[in-house]
């Protein structure tokens, strides 16, 4: 492939083209896709959350579980690529050092980490060359993690992902200022966390998320400074993405007006394809939830109008009617499943024009 956009480079290591495979979970982005993006030369991500069976097991076994199926994934991804693995995992799970840890032992190549600060990230990774990368919505957010790892760890971040609110699944602003479009945009955050990450020494690559679609949306953020862009509603329309055929189909056949936003219990906002059973949300219909995992911090079982393991779970598994799809904002212009070799070479081929 002719490569001719500018390589992104996280410390020692050279993605070209620059593009991050967003980590999509539960059960969505796994080793396959994961392998299929690094084989382009881009970054596979798998998304640790809920890869395990969890919703079968009792709570006692629940962090086990899912560290193993992180290992198994990890392990999976390697030995179909010799590209670079990396992993997302999220703040917000109550599991999230155990897989942490297990990431590091597995020796990924990076980990990606939002849904919350990432405060204690490098001392879960010790002292392996794993590059570590915040996910951040605001400069203020930025500044804290600096702050913190570089007062308590000696470090930096080794690259940034500014995400905005065109993002799928959880996004990390206000309901209402995303509904009234009050939330700031994606070129707006771009332009003021570049500015901040110019005063470190080396300069910390900044790389965009959030509704990028094409290749045009891609040499834009290019132009505007960013080093790369992280992208997830793409590849889910690809044939070598883990999840059902129903979740893939939801995309295919989603329109404009099916993307909304949901108040999800992990207290973010989610933007989400309409449904069923996200009608019967909104409507105020409860599924009652016993919960016996707690897998978010954040969720209280108790007041939680329903389980968003489960749900999640269920159309990941494709059964749509008792659960939703997380997508980001352009999901409605996804209109075949092709190869992610195909989906990245147009992608390069498009950006190219465009720079």
């Amino acid at each position: 492939m002719n490569k001719n956009l500018p390589a992104l480079r996280i410390g020692d290591l050279t993605i070209n083209p620059p593009i991050i495979q967003g980590g999509m979970g539960v059960r969505v982005s796994r080793s396959g896709l994961a392998a299929a993006v690094a084989n382009e030369g881009c970054v596979g991500v798998i998304a640790g959350v809920g890869l395990g069976k969890f919703e079968d097991m009792p709570r006692s076994e629940f962090e086990a579980v899912n560290n193993e199926a992180l290992r198994v994934e990890i392990r999976k991804a390697r030995s179909m690529s010799k590209g670079i693995i990396g992993v997302n995992l999220m703040v917000a799970l109550s599991n999230y050092e155990s897989l942490t840890r297990t990431a590091a032992e597995e020796n990924i190549d990076l980990i990606i980490s939002g849904a919350g600060l990432p405060l204690e990230l490098p001392k879960f990774v010790e002292k392996k060359n794993i590059k570590l990368i915040p996910v951040v919505s605001s400069v203020r957010a930025l500044k804290i993690i600096c702050d913190k790892w570089k007062r308590n760890f000696h470090r930096l971040p080794d690259a940034i992902i500014v995400e905005g609110s065109k993002a799928g699944g959880h996004i990390g602003y206000d309901f209402q200022d995303v509904v009234e479009g009050k939330a700031p945009s994606l070129d707006e955050l771009i332009i003021e966390i570049l500015k901040f990450v110019k005063t470190f020494d080396p300069e910390i690559p900044v790389i965009a998320a959030g509704g990028i679609f094409d290749g045009k949306d891609i040499a834009h953020f290019l132009k505007l400074g960013a080093s790369g862009v992280q992208m997830g509603t793409r590849f889910v329309c690809t044939d070598e993405c883990d999840v059902h055929k129903n979740f893939k189909k939801a995309y295919i056949n989603a329109r404009k007006e099916d993307l909304i936003l949901i108040k999800s219990p992990v207290g973010m906002p989610g933007r989400v394809i309409k449904s069923k059973f996200v009608e019967d949300i909104k409507k105020g219909k409860t599924v009652p939830t016993s919960c016996k995992y707690r897998c978010l911090k954040t969720c209280d079982p108790k007041t939680t109008p329903y389980c968003i393991a489960k749900a999640l779970t269920n159309a990941a598994e494709g059964n749509l009617d008792e659960g939703f799809v997380f997508a980001g904002s352009n999901a409605y212009r996804c209109t075949e499943i092709v190869p992610v070799k195909k989906l990245i070479n147009e992608l390069v081929s498009e950006a190219e024009k465009y720079l």
